[in-house]
């Protein structure tokens, strides 16, 4: 199973707007976790990601946390430091390394990985919506965490945060031979050898399947005659979220675009058998990360009999 979709956390929505609940919750039986500029903490040893009680946060401004949601007794807390002092920041690296989530992404599943990827996603749009897209005028967080306002009193705009919906569809089709062959392909700046399946955003007006034929032609060449949904997979790298297709293809001959791809192949299931893991050193072809979707769906074709 992909990473980052097993999300449990009641996000309280009623009970987040009251400014006297999020303050008592933010005491004893809350969980922090800090991100700085898109990374997480982890205790780089042992692989494992540092959640900190409100203790441990000591003097640590909490103003601005964002409150993620609850389980049972327990409330998680995010709180991006990318703003603060080398002192306070050498003082939290007592704790661990901020490092980015994807490099345990294939270690870490479960619950534990969809909060630190819920963390990153909703303090990067913070961080980078500081100003009201209307007038201009600085935004204040709103909600505890999950909206910003703006300060401009002819304004008072109410930001929520955005995800944008991305298609990623595996491509398959049977050749003159009787064998079925997927359609993967990489670009110019991954790792020597790592593939994988194409992908896209979804353009304004186009529906999911719309958006599956478009991607394929654009980035392949390849007439795409049925896409069928699988699965969805949360993916706030930094803003993202990976909406999964297995699509047939009616053509066969490739045409990549250079500016899309560097370079696209069809590959039969014996071919995939002999792959390298993506991280591994070496120059041959690599599959992709098992935290992904991608994964994901090249899995469930190559299960099929």
């Amino acid at each position: 199973m992909f990473n980052y979709a097993q999300m449990n956390l009641d996000r309280a929505s009623q009970q987040r707007k009251d400014a006297t609940w999020i303050k008592e919750k933010k005491q004893a039986g809350s969980k922090w976790i800090l991100t700085y500029q898109d990374k997480n903490l982890f205790l780089i040893d042992e692989a494992e990601p540092v959640f900190l009680s409100r203790q441990q946060l000591g003097a640590l401004d909490t103003t601005n946390a964002i409150f993620l949601g609850h389980q049972d007794e327990e409330y998680f807390f995010a709180l991006d430091v990318s703003d603060c002092d080398e002192a306070t920041l050498k003082a939290i690296g007592y704790f661990g390394e901020f490092v980015d989530l994807r490099r345990y992404g294939g270690a870490i599943f479960g619950e534990q990985a969809s909060i630190l990827a819920l963390s990153r996603g909703v303090c990067y749009w913070h961080r980078t919506h500081r100003y009201c897209g209307r007038c201009g005028a600085q935004n204040r967080l709103a909600e505890a965490g999950h909206a910003r306002r703006c300060t401009n009193k002819t304004c008072h705009h109410l930001t929520f945060p955005r995800t944008d919906p991305a298609v990623i569809m595996l491509v398959t089709t049977v050749f003159d031979d009787g064998i079925e062959r997927c359609l993967l392909g990489r670009q110019k700046n991954w790792p020597t050898g790592a593939l994988s399946t194409l992908a896209g955003f979804v353009d304004p007006g186009e529906t999911l399947e719309q958006a599956v034929v478009r991607e394929v032609m654009e980035e392949a060449g390849i007439v795409v005659s049925h896409a069928q949904y699988l699965a969805s997979q949360p993916w706030p790298f930094p803003s993202s979220i990976m909406l999964g297709f297995i699509a047939t293809a009616s053509s066969q001959t490739i045409k990549v675009d250079q500016d899309e791809l560097e370079y696209a192949q069809w590959f039969t299931k014996a071919q995939l058998d002999s792959f390298a893991q993506w991280g591994e050193e070496t120059d041959e072809f690599k599959l992709p990360r098992k935290d992904s979707i991608s994964r994901f769906l090249i899995e469930q074709w190559r299960q099929q009999d």
